[in-house]
């Protein structure tokens, strides 16, 4: 028997409920949500206290979740996760490089990110203000309606996928300037398809201007995207067109051209869990 979870077909038979209520506890805890109680934890994954209690326990046992009398925090553990994910996806040798060189040339930042679902999931940054620390925003994720990054992937993603997006309007408004519209984000996706690149300025948060590509495997299609990011109060979309486009767009082929010599990247380091 089959049914549907987040988009994808699952088989009931071989889906393990308990390993993904152990993983909805740990992916409740972030910024805003540093440290919860019992209750707290069950109400935000939606398992009742009792099911919370157990996954708590064995979370603690096994070191990736700690506790502080009624309070629960994420433990140090939960490093080992994503430190696996960098060490066999090669993020360091296939993905940096071309991040830090535009960095190198115009300061500011830039991403790499896939789609997963309605948001993007960051797969590596750097940024000239966070330069000791590349890999800062892995595991980031944003709402892919209000980043560049994410438009340009709806753009190219297949038709599936992008009525599945827009099915799901009107997208929350996370400033003034963010497109909630179905029918406008239709024509901004088509824009998006037709240049080849999509633009962010003050949509995610004000103040953030950015242009993003896609990244495309061998076989032509977008499997991730890079974009080059900086403050929209001196970033116009004239000057991330005329002054980065083109050097982004020179990123954008050198990791193509590595994920046709290592294809297996595409599987390891670009494909979103459950696909």
């Amino acid at each position: 028997m089959s049914s549907v979870l987040d988009g994808k077909v699952i088989d009931e038979k071989e889906f393990n409920s308990a390993i993904a209520r152990g993983f909805a506890v740990l992916e409740c805890f972030d910024s805003q949500n540093v440290e919860m109680t019992l209750s707290q934890v069950a109400a935000r994954t939606g398992l009742s206290p009792a099911t919370a209690r157990r996954c708590l326990y064995t979370l603690s046992i096994l070191g990736y979740v700690r506790q502080h009398g009624r309070k629960f925090t994420l433990g140090a553990r939960v490093l080992t996760l994503s430190s696996s994910y960098m060490r066999s996806s090669q993020i360091d040798e296939f993905l940096l490089p071309e991040l830090r060189q535009l960095v190198d040339v115009f300061g500011d930042a830039s991403s790499v990110a896939i789609l997963d679902e309605n948001m993007v999931l960051y797969l590596a940054h750097t940024s000239r203000q966070s330069a000791v620390r590349p890999i800062a925003a892995i595991g980031a994720r944003y709402p892919a309606h209000a980043t560049s990054l994410g438009k340009v992937l709806l753009a190219h993603a297949d038709s599936t996928t992008q009525n599945r997006f827009l099915a799901t309007a009107p997208f929350k408004a996370m400033t003034d300037r963010t497109v909630t519209d179905q029918t406008e984000m239709l024509q901004v996706l088509k824009e998006a398809k037709r240049l080849g690149y999509a633009l962010g300025i003050d949509e995610l948060d004000y103040g953030i201007a950015s242009i993003a590509v896609p990244v495309f495997d061998s076989e032509g299609r977008a499997v991730a995207a890079i974009n080059t990011s900086g403050y929209s109060g001196r970033l116009s979309a004239e000057a991330l067109i005329e002054e980065r486009l083109s050097l982004l767009l020179q990123a954008s082929r050198n990791i193509t051209a590595k994920l046709s010599q290592y294809p297996v990247l595409v599987k390891t380091a670009l494909t979103p869990a459950g696909r």
